[in-house]
Protein backbone atom coordinates (compact mmCIF):
# COMPACT_ATOMS: atom_id res chain seq x y z
CA UNK A 1 0.00 0.00 0.00
CA UNK A 2 2.83 2.34 0.46
CA UNK A 3 4.49 1.58 -2.84
CA UNK A 4 1.37 2.33 -4.09
CA UNK A 5 1.02 5.58 -2.04
CA UNK A 6 4.61 6.69 -3.14
CA UNK A 7 3.75 5.94 -7.09
CA UNK A 8 0.59 8.29 -6.72
CA UNK A 9 2.78 11.02 -4.97
CA UNK A 10 5.03 11.00 -7.65
CA UNK A 11 2.84 11.04 -10.80
CA UNK A 12 0.98 13.58 -8.80
CA UNK A 13 4.60 15.60 -8.44
CA UNK A 14 5.47 14.90 -11.77
CA UNK A 15 1.93 16.36 -13.69
CA UNK A 16 2.29 19.63 -11.45
CA UNK A 17 5.87 19.87 -12.37
CA UNK A 18 4.59 19.56 -16.08
CA UNK A 19 1.68 21.96 -15.95
CA UNK A 20 3.98 24.59 -14.23
CA UNK A 21 6.63 24.14 -17.52
CA UNK A 22 3.95 24.01 -19.76
CA UNK A 23 2.34 27.61 -18.57
CA UNK A 24 5.51 29.08 -17.93
CA UNK A 25 5.81 28.38 -21.39
CA UNK A 26 2.48 29.16 -22.88
CA UNK A 27 2.79 32.58 -20.90
CA UNK A 28 6.12 33.18 -22.40
CA UNK A 29 5.07 32.88 -26.00
CA UNK A 30 2.35 34.96 -25.34
CA UNK A 31 3.91 37.89 -24.42
CA UNK A 32 4.06 40.39 -27.25
CA UNK A 33 7.60 40.77 -28.85
CA UNK A 34 8.90 44.09 -30.03
CA UNK A 35 6.78 46.21 -32.45
CA UNK A 36 8.00 47.05 -35.36
CA UNK A 37 7.31 49.64 -37.95
CA UNK A 38 8.40 50.31 -41.38
CA UNK A 39 7.49 53.26 -43.15
CA UNK A 40 8.28 53.93 -46.95
CA UNK A 41 8.08 56.68 -49.12
CA UNK A 42 7.26 55.80 -52.85
CA UNK A 43 8.51 58.19 -55.95
CA UNK A 44 6.61 60.64 -57.38
CA UNK A 45 7.65 62.84 -60.89
CA UNK A 46 9.08 65.73 -59.62
CA UNK A 47 11.45 65.70 -56.63
CA UNK A 48 10.17 63.83 -53.88
CA UNK A 49 12.41 62.15 -51.21
CA UNK A 50 11.80 58.33 -51.56
CA UNK A 51 13.39 56.42 -48.65
CA UNK A 52 12.59 53.93 -46.33
CA UNK A 53 12.86 53.65 -42.70
CA UNK A 54 12.24 50.83 -39.79
CA UNK A 55 11.66 51.34 -36.20
CA UNK A 56 11.69 49.16 -32.95
CA UNK A 57 10.40 49.44 -29.95
CA UNK A 58 13.97 47.81 -28.99
CA UNK A 59 15.34 51.19 -30.00
CA UNK A 60 16.73 49.97 -33.17
CA UNK A 61 16.45 52.19 -36.56
CA UNK A 62 16.73 51.88 -40.00
CA UNK A 63 17.27 54.23 -42.51
CA UNK A 64 17.49 53.30 -46.53
CA UNK A 65 17.84 56.29 -48.42
CA UNK A 66 16.64 56.40 -52.43
CA UNK A 67 16.15 59.13 -54.75
CA UNK A 68 16.24 62.68 -53.51
CA UNK A 69 17.58 62.35 -49.99
CA UNK A 70 20.31 63.71 -48.38
CA UNK A 71 21.45 60.59 -47.18
CA UNK A 72 21.38 57.84 -49.55
CA UNK A 73 21.96 53.72 -49.07
CA UNK A 74 21.50 52.52 -45.31
CA UNK A 75 22.10 54.26 -42.28
CA UNK A 76 21.62 53.22 -38.49
CA UNK A 77 20.30 55.33 -35.87
CA UNK A 78 18.95 54.47 -32.60
CA UNK A 79 15.21 56.03 -31.09
CA UNK A 80 14.33 56.88 -27.61
CA UNK A 81 10.90 54.95 -26.13
CA UNK A 82 9.44 58.58 -26.75
CA UNK A 83 10.50 59.01 -29.88
CA UNK A 84 9.06 55.58 -30.75
CA UNK A 85 5.70 56.03 -29.25
CA UNK A 86 5.60 59.18 -30.69
CA UNK A 87 5.90 58.07 -33.59
CA UNK A 88 3.68 55.24 -33.43
CA UNK A 89 0.63 57.39 -31.81
CA UNK A 90 1.03 59.62 -35.17
CA UNK A 91 0.15 56.44 -36.87
CA UNK A 92 -2.04 54.99 -34.46
CA UNK A 93 -5.52 56.45 -35.52
CA UNK A 94 -4.89 55.45 -39.25
CA UNK A 95 -3.67 51.56 -38.49
CA UNK A 96 -5.97 49.35 -40.15
CA UNK A 97 -6.86 45.94 -38.34
CA UNK A 98 -5.27 44.31 -41.52
CA UNK A 99 -4.72 45.52 -44.71
CA UNK A 100 -6.70 48.98 -46.26
CA UNK A 101 -5.06 50.05 -49.88
CA UNK A 102 -5.99 53.51 -50.86
CA UNK A 103 -5.22 53.71 -54.33
CA UNK A 104 -6.15 53.18 -57.92
CA UNK A 105 -10.10 52.06 -58.48
CA UNK A 106 -12.55 51.48 -57.08
CA UNK A 107 -10.98 52.67 -53.99
CA UNK A 108 -10.89 56.43 -55.21
CA UNK A 109 -13.69 58.23 -56.89
CA UNK A 110 -10.90 60.57 -58.07
CA UNK A 111 -7.45 60.36 -59.46
CA UNK A 112 -4.48 62.98 -59.38
CA UNK A 113 -1.29 61.49 -61.00
CA UNK A 114 1.88 61.58 -60.18
CA UNK A 115 1.94 61.45 -56.25
CA UNK A 116 4.00 60.13 -53.68
CA UNK A 117 2.73 56.80 -52.21
CA UNK A 118 3.19 56.06 -48.29
CA UNK A 119 3.28 51.79 -47.11
CA UNK A 120 3.33 51.73 -43.01
CA UNK A 121 3.33 47.95 -42.32
CA UNK A 122 2.84 47.36 -38.10
CA UNK A 123 4.30 44.05 -36.78
CA UNK A 124 4.60 42.53 -33.41
CA UNK A 125 3.69 43.68 -30.09
CA UNK A 126 0.14 43.11 -29.10
CA UNK A 127 -1.83 43.82 -32.19
CA UNK A 128 -1.50 41.39 -35.43
CA UNK A 129 0.30 42.97 -37.80
CA UNK A 130 -1.41 44.99 -40.57
CA UNK A 131 -0.42 47.17 -43.81
CA UNK A 132 -1.69 50.51 -45.02
CA UNK A 133 -1.02 51.82 -48.46
CA UNK A 134 -1.63 55.15 -49.31
CA UNK A 135 -1.20 57.24 -52.59
CA UNK A 136 -1.64 60.61 -51.79
CA UNK A 137 -3.65 61.22 -55.78
CA UNK A 138 -6.48 58.97 -54.38
CA UNK A 139 -9.44 61.77 -53.58
CA UNK A 140 -7.18 64.19 -52.57
CA UNK A 141 -9.97 66.68 -51.21
CA UNK A 142 -11.44 63.49 -49.04
CA UNK A 143 -8.14 62.09 -47.77
CA UNK A 144 -6.15 65.53 -47.35
CA UNK A 145 -6.17 65.46 -43.45
CA UNK A 146 -4.63 61.56 -43.70
CA UNK A 147 -2.27 62.00 -46.10
CA UNK A 148 -1.00 65.27 -43.65
CA UNK A 149 -0.91 62.78 -40.82
CA UNK A 150 1.56 60.06 -42.62
CA UNK A 151 3.86 63.01 -44.16
CA UNK A 152 4.13 64.35 -40.79
CA UNK A 153 5.00 60.94 -38.82
CA UNK A 154 8.53 60.67 -39.46
CA UNK A 155 8.82 64.17 -37.72
CA UNK A 156 8.35 62.36 -34.76
CA UNK A 157 11.88 60.22 -35.33
CA UNK A 158 15.60 61.73 -35.83
CA UNK A 159 16.22 61.41 -39.41
CA UNK A 160 15.31 65.13 -40.53
CA UNK A 161 19.40 64.87 -41.81
CA UNK A 162 19.11 62.27 -43.34
CA UNK A 163 15.82 62.85 -45.17
CA UNK A 164 17.18 66.51 -46.13
CA UNK A 165 15.22 68.84 -48.30
CA UNK A 166 14.15 67.89 -51.34
CA UNK A 167 17.37 67.35 -53.66
CA UNK A 168 17.38 68.36 -57.28
CA UNK A 169 19.73 66.08 -59.61
CA UNK A 170 22.85 67.45 -60.42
Amino acid sequence: MKSVIQAILAASAALVATAAATTGATAAASRPGPERIVYETGPCFGFCPSYRVTVSSTGEGLFEGGRFTAVTGSQRFRVTPAQFAAFRDRLRGDRPRSERLLGGKPACRTIATDQITVDVRWAGGAAPPSHLHAYFGCDMDLNAALFRRLADAPKALPIADFIGTTRRPK
